[in-house]
């Protein structure tokens, strides 16, 4: 992957712009930034060529192209016209501060430490509610009275609705005013908890332990974000599920929006290891990206099963997923099945199997040599993946082998044996017999998530190095 980048950084010696007299010396100041957005998504965007102003003979010359540029009032707005519509690309983003993307992409975000998800409260789809998915770990909101399925109704006392929400859970500080859950009707009970946003980088790593069921010892880890930074740590507890002698896994994915493709490909190593150096997942780019690595070294468009990682050696994973699970996690659900048997339980997932990178304003969109005069950059979809056979149409999202969604009557404690997408994953690996809860006739989903919330929620990406 890291090859794959490096080498894409030719095509901006290789592949014209449309034509020779494209300078960047010829850019006033003003336009810039609207000039590095046009020329990054003429060269990366996966859909370039569904984008008439994106063509390479769009303009004659640099003026024709300054002109262009000049008659958008904002970058975003640049940015935005230069992407094909929803919902064929839901994902591309821009920042005004790549120093806030970088920390996204990292796992570090400004938080309180609530990871919830909303839901309307009725088929009108006027007001909403929130319910606590789990809590971050050292942050505010670890030290306040508030847990796992805590439902708010409203912040600051104003009452959550399909148009202030956004703006609502956009503040660094303010008031959940909390409610009951009483078989779908939301009842205010006069409790509320003051939380504060800070700088919190979240280790993804929620929960890793192993469970004993008759013969079998069961490595169950929740895991919440393919964060490269916590990849030793991450092998480190498959090196304990080894050391405890698993015969099992439980991968819970169920509020994992995804991360680094090379983290999930060292995950996908790390529950198997008897694949090592065999195709896990290929990219598909753009026309003048996919030319170029077709033409130079395909191997550039793979990524491999990885050696010197804890391998569990395993035939068979169960994958715990929901409407949250996005990206690289589905990125793992999709290629390890040509392998090995995935068990997936829970609800049908994002579909989300596209990926992008980091454009910096460079000479070759890297950050060395960045321009000082602004922190904008790009983060664009640029390639599509898929399995080794081909196969990566999903973006409806990959449904599981047992339909089993969140209900709010029936949460338990992440990591209990009675939880139930845990709970149904045990009893698949011992065969108990032991009935599932019933999946209502009409079922409640969440329809965005403290992580899905912003921008760059359920990103997929490869790391430029």
């Amino acid at each position: 992957m890291k090859k794959a980048i490096a080498s894409l950084l030719l095509l901006l010696a290789l592949i014209p712009f449309g034509c020779t007299d494209m300078d960047d010396n010829a850019v006033p100041s003003t336009l810039k930034i609207n000039d590095f957005i046009w020329k990054g998504m003429n060269l990366y965007y996966l859909w370039q060529a569904d984008v008439p102003d994106l063509a390479d003979n769009r303009f004659a010359n640099q003026t024709e192209l300054n002109t262009f540029t000049a008659s958008y009032s904002s970058p975003e707005t640049l940015f935005n016209h230069l992407r094909v519509p929803a919902p064929m690309d839901r994902f591309s983003v821009i920042y005004s501060d790549y120093r806030v993307l970088e920390g996204v992409l990292s796992g570090t975000t400004l938080n309180n430490g609530v990871d919830y998800a909303l839901r309307y409260t009725d088929a009108s789809q006027t007001t909403i509610y929130g319910w606590v998915r789990y809590i971050i770990p050292n942050s505010d909101a670890s030290n306040k009275n508030i847990q796992r399925g805590a439902i708010f109704y409203a912040i600051d006392g104003e009452t959550l609705n399909a148009t202030n929400y956004r703006s609502l859970l956009a503040r660094d500080s303010y008031t959940l005013n909390l409610a009951d859950y009483n078989g779908g009707s939301i009842t205010p009970n006069g409790q509320s908890v003051n939380l504060t946003k800070t700088n919190l980088a979240e280790n993804p790593i929620l929960i890793n332990t192993v469970i004993t069921q008759g013969t079998h010892r069961i490595g169950y880890l929740l895991y919440n974000g393919f964060y490269p930074s916590y990849d030793n740590q991450l092998n480190t507890v498959f090196g304990s599920f080894l050391s405890q002698n698993v015969t099992d896994l439980v991968l819970d994915l169920r509020y994992n929006s995804g991360g680094s493709v090379s983290t999930a490909t060292k995950l996908a190593s790390m529950i198997t290891g008897q694949f090592t150096g065999q195709l896990f997942a290929k990219e598909q780019w753009n026309a003048k990206a996919q030319a170029y690595f077709l033409s130079t070294n395909p191997g550039n468009l793979e990524n491999k099963f990885v050696s010197g990682l804890n391998g569990l050696q395993l035939n068979k994973v169960y994958i715990l997923t929901t409407k949250a699970s996005a990206s690289a996690s589905e990125l793992v659900v999709n290629c390890l099945k040509p392998y090995i048997n995935v068990v997936q339980i829970g609800d049908v997932t994002t579909g989300k199997n596209v990926g992008s990178i980091t454009l910096y304003d460079s000479p070759n969109y890297s950050k060395t040599n960045v321009n000082t005069t602004h922190k904008y950059a790009l983060q664009p979809i640029v390639l599509k993946i898929v399995d080794k056979n081909g196969f990566g149409d999903y973006t409806a999202g990959i449904t599981p082998t047992t339909l089993l969604p969140e209900n709010m009557n029936t949460l338990d404690v992440l990591g209990s044996v009675n939880e139930p997408l845990l709970s149904a994953a045990i009893n698949q690996i011992v065969g108990g017999g032991k009935m599932l809860p019933p999946v209502p006739a009409v079922i409640a989903r969440d329809f965005v998530d403290a992580k899905s919330i912003h921008p760059l929620g359920s990103e997929m990406y490869v790391d430029r190095k």
